[in-house]
């Protein structure tokens, strides 16, 4: 059997706000549908991906800004992170975990600077939408197998 992540739904305050702050670092918009004023949904998809997300009203009594470590998967963290910043975004430094592959919650296992040799799943930089819903860039440059 086949399941595949298909929506994230982020709560916001604001969803024309968060619409634009979307579109602004290149998320697709599929869909702004109003089936009233209680029940609003807007879809949008990154670049590249499978997966969406979808803010609106009436989908989720999650607070603004309590979705946290979202992940956007990248090929050059740096020219991502350029880009995002050309785009008005506030983002971290780049920075790689003392500890190995993959982030811890604490910033104290924070190194500066991308993984030495690149290695993939490893460099990270992270960055907030406007309602404080926060992302991370992941650099992958080779999948593990299977992926």
């Amino acid at each position: 059997m086949e399941m595949k992540l298909e929506v994230l739904v982020l709560p916001v305050s604001d969803i024309d706000r968060a619409k634009k702050f979307y579109e602004k670092i290149g998320f697709r918009l599929d869909i702004d549908y109003v089936g009233s004023e209680e029940f609003r949904v807007v879809q949008f998809t990154p670049p590249g991906s499978e997966c969406s997300i979808i803010i609106g009203k009436g989908i989720t009594s999650s607070l603004p800004g309590s979705s946290q470590g979202l992940h956007l998967v990248v090929t050059d963290i740096e020219a991502a992170r350029k880009k995002l910043i050309v785009d008005g975004i506030s983002v971290t430094e780049v920075f790689h975990d003392s500890g190995g592959i993959f982030h811890h919650l604490s910033d104290e296992y924070r190194v500066a600077g991308p993984e030495p040799n690149h290695k993939s799943y490893a460099s990270f930089a992270t960055f907030s939408d406007p309602d404080g819903n926060g992302w991370f860039l992941q650099e992958i440059t080779v999948r593990a197998p299977g992926r």
